[in-house]
């Protein structure tokens, strides 16, 4: 069975660190790429970042760039997103994704829950 499980949310304060898991199980993560979005109060959901598996390429969206890391621990099955320097509009419902190929770009079709990140004073 195909699964992915965020966890590693929670309230922060502004200018504080995070760091975001995604556990994967049923298939191995490290020949897939994997994408992290968020989706504040209000908004649509967009795109964080993402990770090839097959050249390791990373990608950020603008508004994180600088501020947010991608890793893959291949021997936990899981994927990280560290979060730095957090601003009150970084709050949202951090969700981790796959569509089951080697690199971004592709629709998304595995999805976890999601995970609640709290930026405020």
């Amino acid at each position: 069975q195909v699964q992915l499980v965020e966890s590693g949310g929670g309230l922060v304060q502004p200018g504080g660190s995070l760091r975001l898991s995604c556990a994967a199980s049923g298939f191995t993560l490290d020949a897939y790429a994997i994408g992290w979005f968020r989706q504040a109060p209000g908004k649509e959901r967009e795109g964080v970042s993402c990770r090839n598996s097959r050249d390791g390429r990373q990608y950020y969206a603008d508004s994180v760039k600088g501020r947010f890391t991608i890793s893959r621990d291949n021997a936990k099955n899981t994927v990280y997103l560290q979060m730095n320097s957090l601003k009150p509009e970084d709050t949202a419902v951090y969700y981790c994704a796959t569509a089951m190929y080697s690199s971004c770009g592709y629709e998304y079709t595995y999805w976890g829950q999601g995970t609640q990140v709290t930026v405020s004073s």
